[in-house]
């Protein structure tokens, strides 16, 4: 089958940009995430057939296509919420979206005032959406995650491949000078199970998204699957 067919037909459910998380009705946490990663994997699939479901937070970007469904949300919560829904209907999930690992455990009713030099937020941990998904996915289901990491990358995106139960991470470092949160580029390499780790030299984010997405149709095509291959032995590589 021709690559740019492999994936005509499958549905595939994207995370996109920023989750906020209010601490009051004026304020919130969140992120520098402009959600362009996740808007160029969507468009790219759409490209090639595939039916997408885009969870988007709060960006300034637009994408319109027949095959295309966009759920607007904010909160953490409410993106795992709008993922649950189509868990099951997912062939492809991939996990753009820089979501809040934390949110402020109250929100106050109304603006809190400046009363003081220092006041402190006691913060609760968010649902882990891609590790929710990792826990019931199915053999025939594949999932990406995304990793942005400061130190000790490799490592820590390994950790999360098997703990997350991923068949794919994309590695990130804000170490690459010129690959941000608020650029139009990146540069990545692609862990999966069996393979060793794939480098691509800093591109346009819009390009980035085809050497996602075509790792994603060879994997698919070829049905390297992390179910195939236990968690310890992919591990053991390298050690």
């Amino acid at each position: 089958m021709h690559s740019q067919k492999i994936l005509s037909g499958k549905k595939v459910l994207i995370t996109a940009g920023p989750t906020q998380e209010a601490l009051d009705p004026v304020r919130f946490i969140s992120n520098h995430s402009s959600g362009r990663m996740g808007y160029s994997l969507a468009k790219v699939l759409l490209n090639r057939g595939a039916q997408v479901t885009l969870v988007s937070g709060p960006v300034h970007l637009k994408l319109a296509h027949p095959a295309l469904r966009i759920y607007d949300v904010v909160s953490a919560r409410e993106m795992l919420a709008a993922c649950q829904a189509r868990f099951d209907e997912t062939d492809i999930a991939i996990f753009a979206a820089a979501v809040a690992d934390y949110r402020p455990e109250t929100v106050a009713a109304t603006k809190i005032k400046k009363r003081s030099d220092t006041f402190q937020i006691r913060m609760v941990r968010n649902p882990d959406i891609a590790s929710e998904f990792g826990r019931i996915k199915l053999p025939h289901q594949y999932s990406v995650g995304f990793a942005l990491e400061t130190n000790d990358e490799l490592e820590h995106a390994r950790e999360k491949l098997i703990k997350k139960n991923l068949d794919m991470v994309v590695l990130n470092s804000l170490n690459d000078p010129g690959a941000c949160f608020a650029s139009a580029n990146n540069k990545i390499t692609l862990l999966r199970p069996g393979i060793h780790p794939q480098s691509f030299p800093l591109k346009d984010k819009r390009l980035v998204a085809i050497d996602i997405i075509d790792a994603i149709a060879a994997d698919w095509a070829n049905q390297a699957k992390l179910s195939s291959q236990s968690p310890h032995e992919y591990e053991n590589m390298y050690r």
